[in-house]
């Protein structure tokens, strides 16, 4: 039945596609999923009737058993029915081969539905020359432990038109050390939209950039840059719909687009939206990316992304600001545009690689500013602050378990642009495998008299492993 089988549907798909040729390559995918199920259905109705008169078959040869006594030393003859000493025999190696198709049956049933689920924990051990309130810094100075990331994902395919991903993440409070599991990611992506389309919706980390959309492991170094924490908030979660579309040209462009509630922050919803939310009160992102192979073993990547929330009551909440005054933001707009440079050599690149990354983030927010922190006191004003910050890596592999790089920060604060940090930070990475590697970092920070904090010094030692299934894993970014 199986030779036969595959031989006919080997037969109808190509006369399917000598007959109907369709130009569109969805609309063939989708006849050919057709087939295959009409297919599939008329093989476990074969498969369901030969076994019904297989059983049938057997119940009669047990009956005859039953009740005729064998004849050992009858002999058999070629062409004429078997002899009942040969039934036994019969019997039992038609038993096996139901068997054999039962279990064949079971092997070739789709697993992808069973959803794959890891688990990753990270604890980064890191020591400060300053404490936390002379550096702002959320974490205590001096000597500190913090499982930063514990995150539990699963991920499977909803259909054969969708894949669904779920992930959970916990960090270590600072105060009292307690981690509580919240959703970081819950999202459903389409797999099969026609013109290179695919919808993304639910809470998931928008398309801005190019290392805001990563989780914190997957970075190439221990902290998230500046610029990023500070514009963005961190990662860019938010809850929305992202549609992406692949340009069909031979040359890779990519571009897409995302409107959803909130966009970064550490809160579900840093957004306040009052009683009512306007279609102003969303926010609406896009970007477009493009890439070069410039050479065999060369490669650039190019992006330019924006942001734009034309009605945030107070995002964030009032700000207060190192001379007393506070803001209170009205409008956000930001702009991106990112660059990396590639060298992975066709040969040995498990071995070696260069990564020269780099992101520039323009800021342009409207705030309600109020001089002497009184609300309603009559002084306060609308004004923009611009503000530009980025940063620049560079990261080599010479050998399967050993890479290092050095990261430098600069950044505006987007609340006053006077405020002016610089960071710079060597590290070194050692893969103990693929799902196991230890980061040691240095990072030396200065800040300008404006911001009211000090300069500071601190090591970070990172200990990442992945248990179980991860679709990201550690990616060259």
């Amino acid at each position: 039945m199986g030779v036969s089988s595959a031989l006919c549907l080997c037969a109808n798909i190509a006369q399917a596609q000598e007959t109907n040729k369709p130009a569109d390559f969805d609309q063939r995918l989708k006849q050919m999923q057709e087939m295959f199920e009409k297919r599939e259905q008329a093989l476990e109705k074969k498969f369901e009737e030969k076994t019904a008169a297989q059983d049938a078959e057997i119940e009669a040869l047990k009956k005859q058993i039953a009740g005729k006594p064998a004849n050992p030393s009858a002999a058999p003859v070629i062409g004429a029915q078997p002899a009942k000493s040969e039934v036994p025999d019969l019997i039992k190696e038609l038993s096996d081969k139901v068997d054999n198709v039962v279990e064949a049956q079971k092997k070739t049933l789709p697993g992808e539905f069973n959803p794959a689920i890891g688990f990753v924990g990270e604890l980064v051990s890191s020591y400060h020359s300053t404490g936390a309130d002379k550096i702002g810094s959320e974490r205590p100075g001096g000597l500190d432990f913090w499982a930063r990331s514990l995150e539990l994902n699963a991920s499977a395919s909803v259909d054969p038109f969708a894949k669904g991903w779920v992930v959970a993440n916990a960090s270590a409070d600072s105060a009292t050390g307690e981690s509580m599991f919240g959703i970081e990611e819950a999202a459903v992506q389409t797999t099969s939209l026609p013109w290179n389309l695919t919808l993304t919706a639910g809470r998931f980390f928008g398309e801005f950039g190019r290392l805001g959309y990563i989780h914190d492991h997957e970075l190439p170094f221990v902290n998230r840059p500046l610029v990023l924490d500070n514009y963005i908030g961190g990662e860019s979660r938010s809850d929305g719909a992202q549609l992406n579309w692949l340009v069909p040209t031979e040359h890779y462009i990519s571009l897409t687009a995302g409107v959803g509630n909130n966009f970064g922050g550490d809160s579900p919803n840093p957004n306040n939206p009052g009683n009512y939310r306007p279609i102003g009160g969303l926010n609406f992102w896009g970007r477009a990316s493009s890439s070069f192979d410039l050479t065999d073993n060369w490669s650039a990547e190019a992006g330019v992304s924006g942001l734009w929330n034309p009605k945030t009551e107070d995002r964030g909440g009032t700000l207060m600001q190192p001379d007393g005054s506070t803001l209170t933001e009205k409008e956000r707009r930001l702009a991106g545009l990112d660059f990396k440079l590639s060298y992975v050599p066709l040969r040995n690149n498990q071995f070696k690689s260069f990564t020269w990354g780099s992101e520039v983030l323009f800021s342009d927010n409207n705030f309600l500013f109020d001089p002497n922190g009184i609300p309603a006191s009559g002084d306060e004003y609308r004004g923009n602050v611009n503000s530009l910050g980025m940063y620049s890596y560079v990261s080599y592999k010479w050998s399967r378990q050993w890479s290092a790089g050095f990261l430098f920060d600069y950044l505006q604060n987007a609340q006053n642009h006077s405020d002016e940090t610089f960071a710079y930070s060597p590290f070194v990475t050692f893969a103990l495998s693929h799902w196991n590697q230890l980061r040691l970092q240095y990072t030396h920070t200065e800040r300008s008299p404006a911001s009211g904090l000090q300069s500071d010094d601190a090591i970070y030692l990172q200990w990442a492993w992945i248990i179980g299934a991860h679709s990201h894993g550690w990616t060259q970014r």
